[in-house]
């Protein structure tokens, strides 16, 4: 069952995995082992002979060990040894392939630095809640790595996302085997109580849409599904601010009939794009921060009290105002756009 079916309707959003097809066991299970034994010997008979030293040479020592784990890894993709959880989430491939194609980006690119990652709880569950902008929504993937590679534990971020993301082709499956799922209140709770981190950006669309006029300007947090999520979870609220997104796409425009016709929520027009064609959807170099702030405990209250809508309200607009007040100190302090 895809995404996109369950979408459509309308039925329960976590996608039963093990209904998915496996390599494992029969004729077709060796098969797979036997084709991946041939891959590795392949390539490693070929690292080993003349390609060695020009190995050595462009990837420097210890490049051995580096590419028997790649290896190993390979082996495991073609015959199925690997695991997934009942979200989707596929652990190793998020490691060795989605945060090592995002690290460059994170680290050279937009040179984010991470401040309060001590904020995240080494264990348990926690609700990080952060400003949505940029176009594009960049900003939960570098949070992504953020918490990943600074955090003590190396916590993998498990971010809600927006319906769209579900129904696009590839992108809804590389979201689930990335650990992500749709921003709803029942998936949001699993995940909480199972104590995964995660991660919700309550702007929506709304956020990373708007115009570069109103950046750094907090939108309509929604009804604050999050916060009832957290109560009935009883894990802490880590409040975000991301600054250095906003300027990566400066939306200047909005071309509104264009999106309607593509049932998209905009289409943006940028000083680059669509003016310099494919070279306009290149981001800026900006300089990120990343903060996490002081968590906002929810274990207080009982867990009926996220039916009291007075109470959530009030949770909601705290998280909101934090996040606001900090974005305005790290303008403030910031030197420059782009160092």
């Amino acid at each position: 069952m895809t995404a996109a079916r369950e979408y459509a309707r309308g039925e329960a959003k976590v996608i039963p995995i093990e209904s998915a097809p496996s390599w494992h066991g029969g004729r077709t299970g060796d098969a797979a082992e036997r084709f991946a034994d041939r891959v590795a010997e392949a390539v490693g008979g070929a690292l080993a002979g003349k390609l060695g030293p020009a190995a050595t040479r462009a990837f420097g020592k210890g490049w051995e060990d580096r590419a028997a784990n790649g290896l190993a890894f390979l082996r495991r993709r073609i015959t199925g040894d690997y695991e997934v959880d009942e979200f989707g989430f596929d652990r190793e491939l998020t490691e060795e392939v989605f945060l090592s194609a995002l690290r460059p980006l994170a680290e050279k690119y937009f040179r984010v630095e991470v401040r309060g990652i001590e904020n995240i709880p080494s264990e348990g569950g926690a609700l990080i809640v952060a400003n949505h902008s940029g176009t594009v929504p960049l900003d939960a993937l570098m949070t992504q790595v953020a918490i990943h590679d600074h955090h003590p534990r190396q916590r993998h971020l498990r971010m809600l996302a927006a319906d769209l993301v579900f129904v696009l082709p590839v992108a809804g499956e590389l979201a689930r085997k990335a650990g992500h799922t749709l921003a709803c209140n029942e998936d949001a709770q699993a995940l909480l109580e199972r104590g995964e981190v995660v991660g919700v950006w309550p702007e929506g669309f709304k956020g990373i849409g708007k115009p570069f006029s109103e950046r750094y300007k907090l939108q309509r947090f929604g009804r604050g599904g999050f916060v009832a999520s957290a109560l009935r979870a009883q894990v802490p609220i880590v409040p975000c601010s991301i600054v250095g997104a906003e300027e990566t796409y400066p939306m200047i425009g909005n071309a509104k009939t264009l999106a309607r016709l593509l049932g998209l929520p905009y289409v943006p027009i940028t000083p680059t794009f669509p003016w310099l064609g494919p070279l306009g959807a290149v981001p800026l170099p900006t300089k990120w921060t990343i903060q996490f702030g002081e968590p906002i405990p929810t274990d207080g209250h009982p867990p009926e009290a996220a039916d009291d809508p007075m109470l959530v309200f009030n949770l909601t607009d705290q998280v909101r105002e934090t996040i606001q007040h900090t974005l305005y100190k790290l303008l403030v302090q910031r030197r420059s756009v782009f160092f």
